[in-house]
């Protein structure tokens, strides 16, 4: 039994190291709820695509929809959406954490 209690916290750095949230930069959480409630990012990069964005990629990232684009005018940018209203989400400044 000691065997495995010593193994114990080891377990639980592992699991919370690899869980989603703690792959989060911190840029941007949402309050999105269950997945099933979200917007399929596909809609996201229509409207964008529509309004002139170049979009190369959609991932989640703190439970809203990281967008990886050029936008309208050209500029590279990294932007936030939440997935249940596809409203853009502010991101805190690196340098401030």
């Amino acid at each position: 039994m000691m065997r495995c209690v010593k193994w114990l916290p080891l377990v639980v750095v592992a699991v919370l190291a690899f869980s989603p949230a703690a792959q989060a930069t911190g840029l941007a959480t949402c309050d999105s709820g269950p997945e099933e409630g979200w917007q399929d990012q596909s809609v996201l990069q229509e409207r964008l695509e529509a309004e002139g964005w170049e979009v190369r990629r959609i991932k989640v990232d703190g439970g809203c929809y990281e967008v990886y684009a050029k936008n309208a005018e050209g500029e590279r940018v990294e932007a936030y959406f939440h997935p249940v209203t596809l409203e853009p989400v502010p991101v805190e400044d690196e340098d401030e954490g």
